[in-house]
């Protein structure tokens, strides 16, 4: 699969440069492809997925459960590869491995309830209803958690019959790549499942614009969402957008305040605060503001920054130069105006080992004004705005003044505070005592500008199956 398409792009000499984010240097390259690379390989999907579909769900989901088994005894080398091309830290990196095979060993768990429905009805006869794949869908995977996303678009898929094709994030290829290989080792048609390496503008674009695909899965931010949302509009077909996010986490007076600050630094420093459903706003009650902040820094000085595969970092480097300007500009922006007070970061970290690689240190700001950018926006990275509220009532309202609604948390030791903040927040999805952890068993996606559809969860194959009712006169 990935021969063939490597071979016919080699022909125009266009790749892609694959660097590491924390030292700069060169760690692969893959074909810069584009429509012609995108419609050859929708053709070898389209033409495999009838064979697929053949094979009973369980059958599917076994391949699905081999695959995992396979990645799970290649963990640390599809580990060092992640690091190297995304920055992560090795433990981190770790975990997504893990992460993914978790997600297709849940989906090998649940792949018998792919069926369709009989419905005796007295006055028409018989009624069955047909449960069958959509057919060629596509997959567009952002760089932050490339495995363990492809896992969440993937699997659902290949399970409910269709074929793939998959568009990685051209920073972040190769573990995709890799991990693919390994599917077709565990016993995937070739064929079934493409990856077309590229970028947004020009793999992604003509993806997106594919008119036969039977659905697209997107994740991203929200303008490219919009753009995407478009795209397939124009061709009428059915899309998943996980889109951008400012989860907020409401600190209420009662709540543990060491455990508290240490959700909130693993929450947002996790992956270099690269994560769409990172702790990105914290409002915390008045009364144990000074208490809160104080612990926070305490533990957000104890963060290591660094080159991810060296023992002991708990953080590394942003993904790509981009990401960190963007970074740069925004805290400027922010400390210009006058908007907050520094406690601790803001700037590029001290050391000649820092130069080729795009850090920035954790960052904590206080008092930040409502409408201040670091508000307004999705900061996709290590920055973490602290703003006090007076009340529960207060805190809520401050969480939903915001465009985006992925998710948000709540840190409380009254069941009934819990419960009222979980009904009244606007996100897809409320942790109580915890933020950021998502089992594949339960159902994701956002509200308002934070996108539309969900994955992961027994409804997960919703999107992937369409229904045929058959009815026999009696």
């Amino acid at each position: 699969m990935r021969e063939e398409y490597i071979r016919g792009s080699a022909l125009s000499g266009e790749t892609i440069r694959v660097v590491n984010p924390a030292t700069g240097g060169l760690v692969g390259e893959v074909p810069a492809g584009g429509k012609t690379a995108v419609a050859a390989a929708v053709d070898t999907a389209e033409a495999a997925q009838a064979g697929w579909a053949k094979r009973d769900p369980r059958q599917r989901g076994k391949t699905l459960g081999e695959g995992a088994r396979i990645i799970r005894t290649q963990t640390d080398a599809l580990a060092a590869l992640l690091t190297a091309e995304q920055g992560k830290p090795l433990r981190e990196a770790r975990n997504e491995i893990q992460g993914c095979a978790n997600v297709l060993e849940y989906y090998h768990s649940v792949s018998g309830s792919v069926r369709g429905e009989c419905l005796p009805l007295s006055s028409y006869g018989l009624a069955y209803v047909l449960k069958e794949p959509v057919g060629v869908c596509g997959a567009i995977i952002p760089w932050n958690m490339p495995v363990l996303i492809f896992a969440w678009k993937v699997c659902p898929a290949l399970v409910a019959g269709n074929s793939v094709v998959v568009k990685p994030a051209s920073s972040t290829p190769l573990t995709t790549l890799r991990i693919a290989e390994m599917m077709e080792a565990a016993g995937l048609p070739e064929g079934v499942l493409q990856v077309v390496t590229g970028s947004g503008d020009t793999a992604g674009a003509a993806l997106a614009a594919t008119p036969s695909l039977g659905h697209l899965s997107f994740t991203g931010d929200t303008k490219t969402g919009v753009e995407v949302s478009r795209a397939v509009g124009n061709n009428g077909v059915p899309v998943t957008l996980e889109l951008g996010g400012s989860d907020a986490m409401i600190v209420c007076r009662d709540a543990d305040i060491d455990a508290a600050a240490a959700g909130a630094v693993a929450g947002r420093f996790y992956n270099c605060g690269q994560t769409c459903t990172a702790v990105k706003r914290v409002i915390v009650d008045a009364s144990v503001k000074e208490q809160f902040t104080r612990v926070l820094c305490e533990k957000t000085a104890g963060i290591v920054v660094g080159d991810g595969s060296r023992p002991g970092v708990g953080m590394g480097p942003l993904n790509n130069a981009p990401a960190r300007d963007d970074i740069c500009r925004m805290m400027d922006a922010c400390l210009s105006a006058g908007e907050g007070t520094l406690l601790c970061g803001g700037g590029i970290p001290d050391g000649a080992h820092y130069e080729k690689g795009f850090f920035y240190e954790p960052t904590i700001v206080a008092d930040v004004p409502g409408d201040s950018v670091l508000l307004k926006t999705e900061v996709f990275g290590p920055v973490l705005p602290v703003i006090s509220a007076d009340n529960l009532d207060d805190a809520i309202r401050i969480a939903n003044a915001s465009r985006y609604g992925l998710g948000a948390s709540v840190w409380t030791r009254d069941i009934k505070t819990a419960m009222t903040a979980s009904s009244q927040l606007d996100a897809g999805i409320v942790w109580v005592n915890q933020h950021l952890r998502l089992p594949p068993d339960v159902p994701f996606g956002g509200v308002k500008a934070s996108g539309t559809g969900r994955e992961n969860g027994s409804g997960a194959f919703e999107p992937y199956l369409r229904s045929k009712t058959v009815i026999v006169k009696s």
